[in-house]
């Protein structure tokens, strides 16, 4: 995928990867968590989306932190375990107690 740039001038462009930067911190984590078909976007295209930015090169240090610590949540998402879905309490797990007790038996 080619990479095309665009040029603004400098206070519009901060504005706009604030903006990006902002998005990104909001939606990232819920999109890494997902759903239960799985992440609704990958870690990839969290990091591909961070290092761009980086490209860049006109963030400032509040910018460069900022990045830098989703970076590092991307990094953690991806060390943690993710839960199967096949290791959650099995469905006989019922959330209330049966209406009669297990042991009496149900003769008509």
């Amino acid at each position: 995928m080619d990479r095309t740039l665009i040029t603004v001038s400098g206070s519009s462009q901060a504005a706009l990867i604030d903006q990006d930067i902002a998005h990104i911190a909001r939606v990232m984590r819920p999109a890494l968590r997902g759903d239960l078909g799985g992440p609704i976007l990958p870690a990839a295209y969290w990091r591909k989306r961070l290092y761009s930015l980086l490209d860049t090169g006109n963030l400032s240090h509040a910018q460069l932190c900022t990045v830098d610590s989703l970076l590092l949540q991307i990094g953690q998402y991806e060390a943690e375990p993710q839960l199967a879905w096949d290791t959650l309490a099995p469905a006989t797990a019922a959330l209330f107690p049966p209406p009669y007790p297990a042991s009496v038996s149900q003769s008509a």
